[in-house]
């Protein structure tokens, strides 16, 4: 493997419209850095580009000169592979540009794209399409692992609403890939991550949402968490597509609408968002205030925008994470007990055992229709253990992973591979079940090389 040389990276910046930044450069520091704290790696090279030419530039360069390189849109990857020692990051952070059709209800999004950014486009219309819950997240990163949230029970996943994309592949192509034009990749990247080359434009169906919607909190005390949680279980088995409510068991953080004697202490809560007529939604709500005696609760009609935003204070960059994934057909009284068990010995204030809701719209599309195959999963549960300082790696970590294989035997198959960390390459393959063998085949046809290498690798052998 050749190192980069002066000479290189002069010839380099010739032909690059974008800016170059190199170890010494003021801002290399703040662009390498991601999300997740755990991950401090040094790339020989920032590439900050602008256009998919320079994407091809850089892409060429890096094929041309035998160097690893990893690829940023929003940097908020669990496993940190935005970024990479030595080497070159190829930064798409610069490429935001959102076009909304109002017309034919589409959105065309550059890779660069956080969901904030592509949220505030559409919602300018009274359009949306479903994306996660932490609005710093990149959108290109989401999508190609699957992405789901708040609107997927009524509108499936963020892949099940894409209708095309420009990617750059591993011979520095330009291809346009869709159900009809190159239809074999357009079926991998629909879930298959950056397995297959550099998307640089996305077009996403858009739907009617908004721009307000119904939504909030309700705080229940933890002693009540066994109660709360199976009628959680058997609530949202049944609710309909329009209403999503997820769970949260963790110390409670000083929301001004609990007392201030709460704050600090496990509490279990229910998330929830109505994707239609507020004055329906507030009847199919009511059922979920009688789940237990509530530390306090903040339900109303605010904007779309602003529920996208309203768990970013807890998400924020910085600190030390490290998550474990299940998903579940049903949440029976197994999971739940551990749940429990888990939460009530949480390492660290931050820490947080969550239940994602999917069924509905998610559930009703054919497995094999793109490489995100996990239709069954009514339920996605993520052990985000979150701490400050690399002292309490080995307690946090250790606790998330005893969860993890403590509630191992209540799981379905499959795997969510946006959460899988860097430690998890032997679930890869677990992760995308039926469509694994064929992923292979795409990749073989597209990077035979295995160029694309640093994400959740699918090797072409």
């Amino acid at each position: 493997m050749s190192q980069l040389t002066s000479t290189a990276i002069k010839e380099f910046k010739t032909g690059f419209a974008g800016s170059v930044l190199l170890p010494d450069h003021p801002q290399y520091d703040e662009v390498r850095q991601i999300w997740n704290a755990m991950i401090d790696r040094r790339p020989s090279m920032v590439a900050r580009c602008t256009s998919p030419a320079d994407v091809v530039h850089a892409l060429n360069f890096v094929r041309q000169h035998n160097v690893p390189f990893s690829l940023r849109g929003g940097g908020h990857n669990i496993a940190g592979n935005a970024v990479c020692d030595e080497g070159v990051m190829i930064d798409l952070s610069p490429m935001k540009k959102v076009d909304i059709d109002q017309q034919h209800h589409q959105g065309h999004v550059e890779p660069g794209c956080t969901l904030a950014e592509f949220d505030t486009a559409a919602q300018a219309y009274g359009l949306a399409t479903p994306l996660g819950i932490n609005s710093t997240t990149g959108v290109a990163g989401l999508t190609l692992g699957g992405g789901f949230g708040w609107l997927s029970r009524k509108y499936g996943l963020t892949v099940d609403n894409l209708l095309s994309m420009d990617i750059v592949t591993a011979d520095g192509q330009q291809l346009h890939a869709s159900e009809s034009e190159n239809a074999d990749l357009f079926w991998g990247l629909r879930g298959g991550g950056g397995n297959f080359g550099i998307v640089t434009r996305f077009t996403f169906q858009l739907h009617p949402v908004g721009p307000n919607v119904l939504c909030g909190l309700i705080v229940f005390p933890f002693e009540q968490a066994k109660s709360v949680i199976t009628q959680f279980a058997r609530f949202t088995e049944t609710m309909p597509d329009e209403l999503n409510v997820w769970m949260v068991t963790r110390k409670a953080p000083p929301l001004p609408f609990l007392p201030e004697e709460v704050h600090g202490k496990e509490i279990v809560a229910c998330a929830l968002c109505y994707a239609g007529d507020p004055a329906e939604g507030e009847k199919l709500i009511e059922p979920l205030r009688g789940f237990g005696t509530a530390y306090g609760e903040h339900i109303g009609v605010q904007p779309y925008t602003e529920w996208q935003q309203a768990f970013d204070p807890l998400l924020t960059p910085g600190a030390r994470n490290y998550w474990k994934s299940h998903n579940f057909l049903t949440l029976d009284e197994g999971v739940i007990d551990t749940i429990i068990d888990y939460a009530s010995t949480l390492p660290s204030p931050q820490c947080e055992i969550f239940i994602a809701t999917l069924g509905g719209q998610a559930s009703r599309v054919d497995p094999q229709a793109m490489a995100y195959s996990s239709r069954d999963a009514n339920y996605v549960l993520n052990v985000h253990a979150r701490w400050e300082t690399a002292a309490d790696d080995a307690r946090c970590i250790t606790w998330a992973r005893d969860f993890f294989a403590r509630s191992q035997p209540f799981a379905s198959g499959g795997a969510y591979v946006n959460f899988l960390t860097e430690d998890e390459t032997d679930r890869i393959a677990f992760a995308y079940g039926a469509s694994y063998e064929r992923l292979v085949a795409i990749k073989k046809q597209y990077d035979p090389e295995n160029l694309f290498r640093i994400n959740q690798n699918i090797r072409p052998a």
